[in-house]
C-alpha cells in the first residue's frame, strides 16, 4: 500500500523529484571527489613540502565544496516541497473522501480514527518521503561510488567493506523487522488515547454531573500507558540500533588503519591513500545507516499508508447520479414509498415498509418509542443514509437521482443534537445561507423565539460561540440551530426532535411563528410531545420501525392503539403543565 500511495500521488511532480536525483548525484559526487584531493595534497604536497600545490589544489577543494553545498541546498529545497505537496494533496483527497462519506462509513471507521488518519498517518508518510528525498536518494550514489573510489585507493584494503557493509545490513535490517509489528500496534494505541481524550473533553459536564473523575482518570492512564509501553518498545528498539552503528564503523576503521599500517609500512600503499580510505569508508557506512535510518522510518510509514488507504479505497453507500438531475419544480413535496433500511449485517431491518406523501404547506409528524426508527427515517431525506429498498421522492424524483447539492438546497435540517461552530451567532446562522442580510437573520431569530436572548448578548450578532455552543444552553442552542435551517429557506423542513428543549409556552410560541414561513414548505417534524404534534396535517405512528399509525390525531385517537398509549402516557403531564 505504501508503495502504491506513494506512486498515486508522487507522480504529478516527476520533474521535482527527477531534479532532486540530479541534484543530490552532483553534490555527492563532490563529496566523493574531495577525500581524493585530499590524499593528492598529503602525498604531493605537505610530504614533498610542495606549498604551491597545496594552495592550488586546496583552492580546487573549496570550488568543489561550493558547487557541493549549493546543490545539496537545492536538493534539499526541492525535496521538501515535493514532500510537502505530497502531503498537502493526500490530506486534501482525505478531507474530500470524509466529508463525502455517510453515516454509515463515519461510524464504521470512527471520527478519533479518521481524525488521526487526516493528521498522523499523512505526517508519517510525509517524514518518510522528506527524509528519503535528502537521504535515501544520496545513500546509493555514495555506497556505488564510495566502493569505487575505495577499491581505485586500494584494492586490498577494500576487502574491509565485504564484512563491514554485510554486517551493518545484517544488523539493522533485524531491527527494522521487529519494529514493523511494534509501529502498527502504536498507530492502535493513538486512536484509542485520541478516542478517550475526545469523549472526555465532549463529556465533561457528565463526567462532573456523575463524579466519574477518578474513572475516567483510569480510563485515560490505561490508554496512556499502553501507548507509552509501545512507544517505549519501539524506542527501545531504536536506540539499540545506532550503538551497533557506531560498534560497526569504529570497528572497521580500527581494521582498516591496522591493516592500512602494514601496507603503508611495505610501501603498497601511500599515507593520504590510507586517509582517503577512512573517509570513504566512513561515508559508505555512514550511508548505509541512513538508508536503514529511513528504513526504520518505513514500517510505520506503511503501516499509516495501509490506513490511508482504507480510508481513500472505502466505498461510498451513498453515490452521486451518473446523470443528476439539476432542476426541480417549485412545488416542494416529499414522498416515501415502501422504505425499509437495514444497517450492513444487522439481523433486522430498523425501517420496514415505511409510506407516506406530505405536499407543501402541510406538517407531518412522526411519533413512536425510543429506537423506532424516527431519525433515521429522517436521514434517508438528505441521503445520509440510503433507504436499503423502495423510493425517497423530493418534488416527485427518487433522492439518488438529484444532484447533492440540489437535495441538500431543498432541506432544512435541525438534527436531534443541534451543532453549533465556533465563530459567532451571525457566522453560525449564515453557515445556512452566506448572502444572508442582518435584517433576515434577526427575523429568524424571532421566529426560533431566539432575539430575545441575542439582543441581550453582549454583541448581539457578533457575540461568540464556542464550539458546540457550550457557551450557551441547551434551548438556545436548538433554537439557533432552528434558526438557521429557517435562514436557508428550503422546500423542506426536517426537525428531529428539535422542540425537546423547550418550554410548552415557547414550544407553542415557536410552532405559531413557523406556521406562515412554512407555508410554501413541506414541515417534517419528530416529537415526543403530543402537545407539540396534536395540530399536525397527519401524524406517523412507528413502533420498532413499522408503520402502525398514519392519519390525525382524532384519527389515530380512534384507530391506532399505539398512538392512544402514547397520549394515555402523557395526558396527566400535560394536563397538570
Amino acid at each position: 500500500m505504501l508503495i502504491r500511495l506513494l506512486l498515486d500521488y508522487l507522480k504529478r511532480y516527476k520533474k521535482i523529484l527527477w531534479a532532486v536525483v540530479g541534484l543530490q548525484t552532483v553534490a555527492t559526487a563532490c563529496t566523493l571527489f574531495l577525500p581524493t584531493l585530499n590524499a593528492d595534497i598529503i602525498d604531493k604536497g605537505v610530504l614533498t613540502g610542495d606549498t604551491g600545490y597545496i594552495w592550488k589544489v586546496g583552492g580546487v577543494m573549496l570550488a568543489v565544496t561550493l558547487v557541493q553545498i549549493l546543490f545539496a541546498i537545492g536538493s534539499v529545497f526541492y525535496g521538501a516541497r515535493a514532500a510537502m505537496s505530497f502531503g498537502r494533496d493526500v490530506r486534501k483527497d482525505l478531507f474530500h473522501q470524509v466529508t463525502g462519506f455517510s453515516t454509515q462509513e463515519v461510524a464504521a471507521l470512527g471520527a478519533p480514527s479518521l481524525i488521526t488518519r487526516i493528521t498522523n498517518d499523512v505526517t508519517q508518510v510525509q517524514m518518510l518521503v522528506l527524509m528519503s528525498c535528502t537521504l535515501l536518494v544520496a545513500a546509493p550514489i555514495t555506497i556505488v561510488g564510495g566502493v569505487i573510489m575505495a577499491v581505485r585507493e586500494d584494492g586490498p584494503l577494500s576487502l574491509l567493506l565485504l564484512v563491514s557493509v554485510p554486517a551493518l545490513i545484517i544488523s539493522i535490517g533485524s531491527v527494522v523487522w521487529r519494529l514493523v509489528p511494534t509501529f502498527g500496534v502504536m498507530q492502535v494505541r493513538i486512536d484509542r488515547i485520541n478516542q478517550v481524550l475526545r469523549e472526555q473533553i465532549t463529556g465533561l459536564r457528565v463526567v462532573r454531573a456523575f463524579v466519574r473523575e477518578p474513572h475516567e482518570k483510569a480510563r485515560f492512564s490505561l490508554a496512556n500507558d499502553d501507548l507509552t509501553a509501545t512507544s517505549l518498545r519501539a524506542g527501545r528498539l531504536m536506540a539499540f540500533m545506532f550503538p551497533t552503528v557506531m560498534f560497526i564503523l569504529n570497528a572497521s576503521s580500527v581494521a582498516a588503519i591496522w591493516f592500512g599500517a602494514d601496507r603503508i609500512d611495505s610501501g603498497s600503499m601511500q599515507i593520504g591513500s590510507l586517509i582517503a580510505f577512512l573517509t570513504y569508508l566512513v561515508q559508505i557506512l555512514m550511508s548505509v545507516m541512513m538508508a536503514t535510518f529511513v528504513a526504520v522510518m518505513a514500517p510505520r510509514a506503511a503501516v499509516c499508508a495501509d490506513r490511508i488507504k482504507e480510508v481513500l479505497d472505502t466505498e461510498m453507500s451513498v453515490v452521486e447520479p451518473d446523470a443528476p438531475v439539476t432542476e426541480l419544480p417549485t412545488a416542494a413535496s416529499l414522498e416515501l414509498r415502501n422504505v425499509s433500511f437495514a444497517y450492513p449485517g444487522a439481523e433486522s431491518p430498523v425501517l420496514c415498509d415505511i409510506s407516506f406523501r406530505a405536499e407543501a404547506g402541510t406538517t407531518t409528524a412522526i411519533i413512536g418509542s425510543t429506537g423506532s426508527g424516527k431519525t433515521t427515517l429522517l436521514n434517508l431525506v438528505p441521503r445520509l443514509f440510503d433507504a436499503t429498498s423502495g423510493e425517497v421522492l423530493v418534488a416527485g424524483r427518487n433522492v439518488r437521482d438529484l444532484e447533492p447539492e440540489l437535495l441538500w438546497a431543498q432541506t432544512g435540517l435541525v438534527p436531534q443534537k443541534p451543532y453549533l461552530f465556533s465563530g459567532t451567532v451571525a457566522s453560525n446562522l449564515r453557515y445556512a445561507d452566506p448572502d444572508a442580510t442582518d435584517d433576515e437573520l434577526w427575523a429568524a431569530l424571532d421566529i426560533a423565539q431566539a432575539a430575545d436572548f441575542v439582543r441581550a448578548m453582549p454583541a448581539g450578532l457578533d457575540s461568540p460561540i464556542a464550539q458546540g455552543g457550550t457557551n450557551v444552553s441547551g434551548g438556545q442552542r436548538q433554537r439557533l440551530a432552528i434558526a438557521r435551517a429557517l435562514v436557508r429557506k428550503p422546500g423542506i423542513f426536517l426537525f428531529d426532535d428539535s422542540f425537546s428543549a423547550l418550554d410548552l409556552s415557547t414550544d407553542a410560541r415557536l410552532r405559531t411563528a413557523l406556521a406562515p414561513v412554512t407555508r410554501d414548505s413541506v414541515m417534517i417534524v419528530i416529537a415526543q410531545r403530543v402537545s407539540t404534534i396534536a395540530g399536525a396535517d397527519q401524524i406517523l405512528v412507528l413502533e420498532d420501525g413499522e408503520q402502525v399509525g398514519l392519519g390525525t390525531h382524532q384519527e389515530l385517537l380512534e384507530s391506532c392503539p399505539t398512538y392512544q398509549e402514547i397520549v394515555d402516557s402523557q395526558m396527566t403531564d400535560e394536563a397538570a403543565a
